[in-house]
């Protein structure tokens, strides 16, 4: 049997349950794409759905939904994508009937339908593209739960976030807010001012209830409504990020999984006006991947941790797959030279 290398957990605890080892090669089904992982990225649902069975799954689970790599291999009735093709993607979608994926992202290779995955866009490394489809589809969806009209106001609870900074920008640019606010701790003001928010307000220094404007739209990606409702309006949209929502005005929003979704969002990638933000601690090396969970669990981290440094395949191990077209590579092995980009 064919095998990689994966972080994976066999029961539910702390971060110290994930473990580094092998696992089999997957097989792309019909319209499902075999992709060579060169960047992951972690998510809070990553480390939650570690601690509790949130979403029934069967053991061992690989952890993570955001990807970017190089389609090797497809199955029946691909018609989107080729063999060597650059993608990106959000390979979970946890509001499916199905369970969902046990074998995350956290590993040397994964399948994914295709039509969860857009290209990658040129102007972005294999780190930046990962950092982005969980986070900017839930920012996304945040709006249009909100019913967002251009016109109106907005106040972002956690604009540093890996959610937050994405809804700071798509406000600006895709969205055309007039105002936009959001708060942040002292280190990330300048930060948060550089993604675009016209004021920036220091939650260390400023209290809710001390903000005298009220505003239209009231955007929480930290769960704080239960405090941060003072500055709505008393028709505001209120949405919240985080399961269950933290006051009664306000209105859970997931996210719609696509890869259309991602699509949409190239020209403004291709202009700078929508960037991704990585965390400056990383990206963390492949084998540091308890480290990076470690950082990602403060609850610190400026906008995306992301995964990098996947190992290279074993030259004499090739993966072979029953049913599905497949590239093993100038040197036989199906794995690039180098997926270490930083």
């Amino acid at each position: 049997m064919n095998t990689q290398k994966a972080w994976f957990y066999e029961e539910y605890g702390p971060k110290e349950v994930l473990k580094l080892g092998s696992l089999p090669i997957p097989t792309p089904q019909n319209k499902q794409l075999l992709v060579q992982v060169h960047a992951a990225a972690l998510n809070p649902i990553d480390f939650k759905r570690r601690l509790r069975p949130i979403f029934p799954s069967d053991f061992p689970v690989v952890p993570g939904c955001d990807m970017a790599g190089v389609v090797i291999g497809k199955g029946a009735d691909v018609a989107k994508f080729d063999i060597g093709d650059e993608v990106y993607g959000n390979i979970q979608d946890f509001n499916a009937e199905e369970k969902p994926k046990q074998l995350g992202t956290l590993a040397q290779f994964i399948v994914v339908e295709e039509s969860l995955v857009a290209r990658k866009p040129k102007c972005l490394s294999f780190e930046e593209a990962a950092s982005l489809p969980l986070a900017v589809q839930t920012a996304i969806e945040g709006f249009t739960t909100a019913s967002y009209k251009k016109d109106q106001t907005i106040f972002v609870v956690g604009g540093a976030g890996g959610v937050g900074n994405l809804v700071i920008q798509l406000a600006k640019h895709l969205y055309g807010a007039p105002y936009v606010v959001a708060t942040t701790s002292t280190p990330k003001v300048e930060f948060v001012k550089q993604l675009g928010a016209d004021k920036v307000v220091d939650y260390t220094k400023i209290k809710y209830e001390d903000i005298e404007e009220k505003f239209d739209f009231l955007y929480d990606t930290v769960g704080d409504c239960q405090k941060s409702v003072v500055v709505a309006k008393d028709d505001a949209a209120i949405v919240d990020i985080t399961w269950p929502p933290s006051h009664p005005r306000a209105v859970y929003s997931s996210l719609t999984v696509s890869g259309e979704s991602l699509e949409k969002l190239e020209p403004y990638l291709e202009r700078g006006e929508l960037k991704a933000v990585i965390d400056p601690t990383g990206p963390y090396h492949f084998d540091n991947v308890i480290e990076a969970f470690r950082y990602l669990e403060t609850g610190r981290a400026w906008g995306k941790v992301v995964i990098s440094c996947f190992p290279l395949g074993d030259p004499h191990h090739s993966p072979i797959l029953s049913g599905a077209k497949t590239n093993i590579g100038e040197n036989g092995n199906g794995f690039s030279e180098d997926v270490c980009l930083k």
